[in-house]
Protein backbone atom coordinates (compact mmCIF):
# COMPACT_ATOMS: atom_id res chain seq x y z
CA UNK A 1 0.00 0.00 0.00
CA UNK A 2 1.19 3.90 -0.64
CA UNK A 3 0.71 5.64 2.62
CA UNK A 4 2.83 8.92 1.06
CA UNK A 5 4.24 10.22 -2.26
CA UNK A 6 7.16 12.84 -1.89
CA UNK A 7 7.96 14.44 -5.65
CA UNK A 8 7.62 16.81 -8.27
CA UNK A 9 4.65 18.12 -9.27
CA UNK A 10 4.17 17.67 -13.01
CA UNK A 11 1.00 18.39 -14.03
CA UNK A 12 -2.00 19.91 -11.77
CA UNK A 13 -5.70 20.31 -12.18
CA UNK A 14 -8.77 20.07 -9.76
CA UNK A 15 -9.86 16.31 -11.21
CA UNK A 16 -6.05 15.00 -10.82
CA UNK A 17 -2.14 15.80 -9.92
CA UNK A 18 0.67 13.88 -11.45
CA UNK A 19 3.78 13.73 -9.22
CA UNK A 20 7.11 12.61 -10.41
CA UNK A 21 9.20 10.05 -8.28
CA UNK A 22 11.64 8.65 -9.68
CA UNK A 23 10.95 8.78 -12.76
CA UNK A 24 7.15 7.19 -12.05
CA UNK A 25 4.24 9.80 -12.58
CA UNK A 26 1.79 8.48 -10.10
CA UNK A 27 -1.55 10.00 -11.01
CA UNK A 28 -3.39 11.54 -7.43
CA UNK A 29 -6.72 12.74 -6.99
CA UNK A 30 -7.22 15.41 -4.13
CA UNK A 31 -9.91 17.31 -2.95
CA UNK A 32 -9.87 20.73 -3.34
CA UNK A 33 -8.34 22.11 0.11
CA UNK A 34 -5.31 19.82 -0.85
CA UNK A 35 -5.50 21.22 -4.51
CA UNK A 36 -5.03 24.90 -3.20
CA UNK A 37 -1.68 24.43 -0.75
CA UNK A 38 0.29 23.19 -3.95
CA UNK A 39 3.04 24.38 -5.05
CA UNK A 40 2.99 25.31 -9.18
CA UNK A 41 4.16 22.69 -11.46
CA UNK A 42 7.81 21.62 -11.12
CA UNK A 43 8.14 22.47 -7.16
CA UNK A 44 8.19 19.51 -4.63
CA UNK A 45 5.39 18.03 -2.80
CA UNK A 46 4.21 15.86 -0.24
CA UNK A 47 0.90 14.07 0.56
CA UNK A 48 -0.54 11.42 2.44
CA UNK A 49 -2.12 9.01 0.49
CA UNK A 50 -5.16 6.64 0.43
CA UNK A 51 -4.64 3.88 -1.87
CA UNK A 52 -7.64 2.62 -2.70
CA UNK A 53 -7.88 -0.82 -4.74
CA UNK A 54 -10.71 -2.66 -6.75
CA UNK A 55 -11.37 -5.44 -9.01
CA UNK A 56 -10.54 -3.42 -12.35
CA UNK A 57 -8.98 -0.50 -10.63
CA UNK A 58 -5.82 1.10 -8.32
CA UNK A 59 -6.31 4.66 -7.55
CA UNK A 60 -5.07 6.65 -5.41
CA UNK A 61 -6.21 10.18 -2.97
CA UNK A 62 -3.79 12.35 -2.03
CA UNK A 63 -4.05 14.74 1.29
CA UNK A 64 -2.36 17.82 2.83
CA UNK A 65 -2.85 16.71 6.18
CA UNK A 66 -3.66 14.24 8.33
CA UNK A 67 -6.91 15.28 9.87
CA UNK A 68 -8.11 15.61 5.93
CA UNK A 69 -7.32 11.60 5.59
CA UNK A 70 -8.56 10.81 8.63
CA UNK A 71 -12.19 12.34 7.42
CA UNK A 72 -12.14 10.61 3.89
CA UNK A 73 -11.30 7.05 5.36
CA UNK A 74 -14.42 7.69 7.85
CA UNK A 75 -16.24 9.19 5.36
CA UNK A 76 -15.71 6.27 2.96
CA UNK A 77 -17.12 3.73 5.61
CA UNK A 78 -20.21 5.28 5.41
CA UNK A 79 -22.39 3.20 3.42
CA UNK A 80 -23.30 4.84 -0.01
CA UNK A 81 -20.13 6.72 0.26
CA UNK A 82 -17.43 6.64 -2.37
CA UNK A 83 -14.00 7.77 -2.79
CA UNK A 84 -15.02 10.04 -5.09
CA UNK A 85 -18.04 11.34 -3.09
CA UNK A 86 -15.46 11.75 -0.36
CA UNK A 87 -13.44 13.82 -2.00
CA UNK A 88 -16.16 15.86 -2.89
CA UNK A 89 -17.28 16.16 0.23
CA UNK A 90 -13.84 17.48 1.62
CA UNK A 91 -13.80 19.81 -1.46
CA UNK A 92 -17.06 21.74 -0.19
CA UNK A 93 -16.79 22.03 3.35
CA UNK A 94 -13.50 22.79 5.31
CA UNK A 95 -12.32 20.04 7.65
CA UNK A 96 -13.47 21.81 10.89
CA UNK A 97 -17.07 22.86 9.54
CA UNK A 98 -17.22 19.07 8.63
CA UNK A 99 -16.38 18.11 12.22
CA UNK A 100 -18.43 20.33 13.87
CA UNK A 101 -21.72 19.82 11.34
CA UNK A 102 -21.42 15.72 12.42
CA UNK A 103 -20.55 16.32 16.01
CA UNK A 104 -23.96 18.54 16.17
CA UNK A 105 -26.33 16.60 13.94
CA UNK A 106 -26.11 19.68 11.45
CA UNK A 107 -27.83 18.24 8.57
CA UNK A 108 -28.37 21.79 6.91
CA UNK A 109 -25.04 22.72 6.26
CA UNK A 110 -23.98 18.66 5.40
CA UNK A 111 -27.20 18.93 2.34
CA UNK A 112 -25.32 22.18 0.71
CA UNK A 113 -22.76 20.45 -0.32
CA UNK A 114 -22.48 19.20 -3.80
CA UNK A 115 -23.18 15.82 -4.60
CA UNK A 116 -24.64 15.51 -0.89
CA UNK A 117 -28.70 14.95 -0.67
CA UNK A 118 -30.73 14.43 2.23
CA UNK A 119 -30.47 10.76 2.44
CA UNK A 120 -26.18 10.97 2.13
CA UNK A 121 -26.14 13.23 4.86
CA UNK A 122 -28.60 11.44 7.53
CA UNK A 123 -26.42 8.67 6.63
CA UNK A 124 -22.90 10.22 7.49
CA UNK A 125 -24.75 11.80 10.92
CA UNK A 126 -25.65 8.40 12.32
CA UNK A 127 -22.54 6.49 10.97
CA UNK A 128 -20.18 9.48 11.65
CA UNK A 129 -21.73 11.19 14.75
CA UNK A 130 -20.09 8.72 17.74
CA UNK A 131 -16.97 8.84 15.42
CA UNK A 132 -15.91 12.51 15.50
CA UNK A 133 -15.52 14.93 18.33
CA UNK A 134 -16.06 18.09 18.75
CA UNK A 135 -13.53 20.39 16.19
CA UNK A 136 -10.19 20.95 17.56
CA UNK A 137 -10.53 24.16 19.72
CA UNK A 138 -7.52 26.41 20.61
CA UNK A 139 -7.01 25.92 24.43
CA UNK A 140 -4.89 28.06 25.99
CA UNK A 141 -3.81 28.11 29.81
CA UNK A 142 -7.30 26.31 30.25
CA UNK A 143 -9.50 28.85 28.41
CA UNK A 144 -11.27 28.07 24.73
CA UNK A 145 -10.23 30.62 22.44
CA UNK A 146 -13.74 31.31 20.25
CA UNK A 147 -12.68 29.33 16.94
CA UNK A 148 -14.43 32.03 15.04
CA UNK A 149 -11.57 34.11 15.82
CA UNK A 150 -9.22 32.00 15.11
CA UNK A 151 -10.92 31.07 11.31
CA UNK A 152 -11.69 35.10 10.75
CA UNK A 153 -7.55 35.58 11.60
CA UNK A 154 -6.61 32.30 9.43
CA UNK A 155 -9.05 33.74 6.48
CA UNK A 156 -7.30 36.90 6.63
CA UNK A 157 -3.71 35.21 6.51
CA UNK A 158 -4.90 32.91 4.17
CA UNK A 159 -6.03 36.20 2.15
CA UNK A 160 -2.91 38.03 2.46
CA UNK A 161 -1.27 35.26 0.40
CA UNK A 162 -0.21 33.08 3.04
CA UNK A 163 0.22 29.34 2.77
CA UNK A 164 -2.62 27.91 4.91
CA UNK A 165 -0.91 25.74 7.08
CA UNK A 166 1.94 27.89 7.56
CA UNK A 167 -0.45 30.38 8.81
CA UNK A 168 -2.07 27.80 11.23
CA UNK A 169 1.38 26.90 12.71
CA UNK A 170 1.93 30.94 13.09
CA UNK A 171 -1.56 31.28 15.10
CA UNK A 172 -0.74 28.21 17.34
CA UNK A 173 2.65 30.07 18.22
CA UNK A 174 0.76 33.35 18.92
CA UNK A 175 -1.88 31.70 21.24
CA UNK A 176 0.63 29.82 22.80
CA UNK A 177 2.86 32.74 23.42
CA UNK A 178 -0.10 35.57 24.04
CA UNK A 179 -1.82 33.39 26.15
CA UNK A 180 -6.38 33.45 25.88
CA UNK A 181 -6.77 37.08 26.16
CA UNK A 182 -5.79 38.31 22.82
CA UNK A 183 -7.98 39.66 20.91
CA UNK A 184 -8.55 39.71 17.27
CA UNK A 185 -6.41 42.15 16.09
CA UNK A 186 -3.65 41.29 18.36
CA UNK A 187 -4.20 37.14 17.19
CA UNK A 188 -4.00 38.79 13.74
CA UNK A 189 -0.16 41.16 14.58
CA UNK A 190 1.23 38.44 16.53
CA UNK A 191 0.80 35.80 13.93
CA UNK A 192 1.64 38.50 11.46
CA UNK A 193 4.91 39.52 13.28
CA UNK A 194 5.97 35.24 13.46
CA UNK A 195 5.74 34.84 10.21
CA UNK A 196 7.64 37.67 8.97
CA UNK A 197 10.79 35.99 11.07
Amino acid sequence: MIAQIRGRLVHKSPEEIIIDCNGVGYGVRVPLSTFYELPEPEGDVLLLIYTHVREDALHLYGFATPKEKELFCLLIGVSGVGPRLAVNVLSGIATRDLERALHEGDLFSLTRIPGVGRKTAERMLVELKDKVGAPDMVVVGGARIKDDMVKDVLSALVNLGYQRGTAEEAIRKALHEGGADLSLEELLKESLRLMAR
